[in-house]
Order: C-alpha cells, then structure tokens, then sequence
C-alpha cells in the first residue's frame, strides 16, 4: 500500500484549480479553528461566523500565500483566524460600550441634561485629544477606533507598511495617554 500525503500547501494549490479540495482543509481544520476563535471571542455562533469567514480569506488569498522557512500553511491559517477573531472582539467591544453609554439603565437616576451633558462632555475630551496629536496620527487614530477601518484599509490609504501603522498607532495611544491626566 502506497499511500501519498498531500500537504496542506499542495491541497492549497490545487483548490485554485479545483475548488472541492478546499474541502479537504476545511475539514481538516474546522474544529481546531472553532476552538481558538471561541477562546477569543467566548460565543459559539460568533465564532463559527469567524471561522467560516477565515475560511472565505484563506480561499480568497490562496495566491498570496508563499511557503517560508518556519512558515506553514497551518501557521498562516492559524494567524488569519486569531487576527479575525481579535478584530471582530475589538469591533464586538466597542459596540457594546457604545450601547452600554447610551442605555438608559445607566443613566436612570440622572434626569436628560445630565445625560446629555455627559455625553458631550465625553465627546468633547475626545475631541481634545484628537486635537492634541499630530495629523499623521490623528488621521490613523481616527480610521482605525472612530470609522472602524481594517489596518490593511488603513496602510493602503496613508500608503504605509503595516509595521509603521501599528507604531503610529502606538504612539498615538502613549501620548494621549500622557495628555488624558491634564485634561480631567
């Protein structure tokens, strides 16, 4: 019995040209993915929304993916499902936060002035801060936390590598860091 193993890669490669292969790395991978997308987002549903959107990326991006020393397809896969995961627990996140301001259970015991002035109030220290940073970081702060825009979006559009955005962004977030004690 001479049985040949396919790689994942070869599988990969070959799906191009024959979609129902990717069923063979679909099937492969589904549950290990299931469980590092449910570990980082805690949703069943969530995560197999994830799951089979990393899937669509996989497929999408088959071409682009290039076999490294120390690189596998499963590495790369892995990587895509943890960085959709992690983005769609970011976007969860700040969705909720957003419900949790405006929900009136948190604001019953303050009559409409007060709620509203609250809301301002943070609007405008928002604002602040913004206005306190240079334009570059500004403009990247504001694509990335405020229009909910992908780093690759981000990168693409200021025309910068995906090293430099996440170190603008960092840096962004260290300065209003020191600026936020001089404005309460």
């Amino acid at each position: 019995m001479n049985e040949t193993v396919q790689h994942d890669e070869d599988i990969l490669t070959a799906s191009l040209d024959d979609p129902e292969q990717f069923a063979l790395l679909v099937d492969k991978y589904q549950r290990p993915f299931l469980r590092v997308a449910y570990g980082i987002v805690r949703n069943p549903q969530e995560a197999e929304d994830i799951v089979q959107e990393a899937f669509c990326d996989i497929y999408r991006n088959a071409t682009k993916f290039k076999k490294q020393e120390g690189a596998s397809f499963k590495s790369w896969a892995y990587r895509v499902v943890i960085n959709k995961a992690i983005s769609h627990y970011r976007k969860l996140k700040r969705e909720r936060e957003r419900f949790t301001l405006l929900e009136p259970d948190h604001y019953e015991n303050l009559g409409v002035d007060e709620v509203l002035s609250s809301i301002l109030d943070q609007k405008m220290t928002a604002e602040k801060l913004l206005d306190r940073l240079p334009a570059d970081l500004r403009r990247v702060v504001c694509a990335y936390y405020i229009e909910d825009k992908s780093y690759a979006d981000i990168a693409r559009e200021e025309n910068l590598s995906l090293s430099t955005l996440k170190m603008r962004l960092f840096r962004a977030k260290r300065i209003m860091k020191e600026i936020v004690p001089l404005t309460q």
